[in-house]
């Protein structure tokens, strides 16, 4: 009987969904305003191996990461909006050979992800705190890029002053789940 005591849960304190912070490494300035984000579901697929009488879900071969979406207050200038916006452009179709040569002298100094040597990739890490606001643990992520900005809707008629949000749609190759000193959990 002991040993069903030993396998319960020590820390009886529920993950709260206030205590984050949201660090990539090519866009600091949408760091520090962000205020949404998520751990990535995962999908395992499967397969049916046929049998005579019913057929029998077996586990699949891959994994499918759901993307990881983050909300950011806007700041009046726009750096922030437009440090994703000139993202997604420089890794897209630019208008001109110049703004894919800007774009990739952008952050040169900072270190590039193994898959990239054209500044396409940036790491992020996601830091989940306690609910004494202190560091729990970590998601670090491997080779982000935007793929979706959300637009910004001026409205006149609005009576209340709602600042602007805006949500960044991120893919990436992986993520890590991992405490203070890098371990798994």
């Amino acid at each position: 009987m002991a040993n069903a005591f030993q396998k319960q849960i020590e820390n009886r304190n529920f993950l709260a969904p206030v205590g984050f912070k949201f660090i990539v490494n090519r866009a600091p300035k949408v760091s520090f305003f962000g205020n949404m984000a998520n751990i990535p579901g995962l999908n395992f697929g499967s397969t049916v191996q046929p049998n005579y009488l019913t057929d029998i879900p077996i586990p699949g071969d891959k994994i499918l990461f759901d993307d990881f979406v983050l909300r950011f207050l806007v700041d009046e200038n726009l750096e922030n909006y437009m440090e994703i916006q000139n993202w997604i452009r420089g890794i897209g179709f630019p208008e001109t050979l110049q703004q894919i040569y800007d774009f990739q002298q952008e952050n040169v100094h900072m270190k590039q992800p193994y898959r990239s040597q054209m500044n396409l990739y940036s790491d992020g890490t996601l830091i989940v705190l306690t609910s004494n606001q202190t560091f729990n643990f970590q998601v670090k992520f491997k080779d982000l890029f935007p793929v979706i900005l959300s637009p910004l809707q001026f409205d006149a008629t609005d009576t209340d002053i709602e600042y602007f949000t805006a949500e960044v749609t991120f893919k990436y190759s992986m993520y890590n789940i991992v405490n203070a000193a890098g371990d798994p959990l």
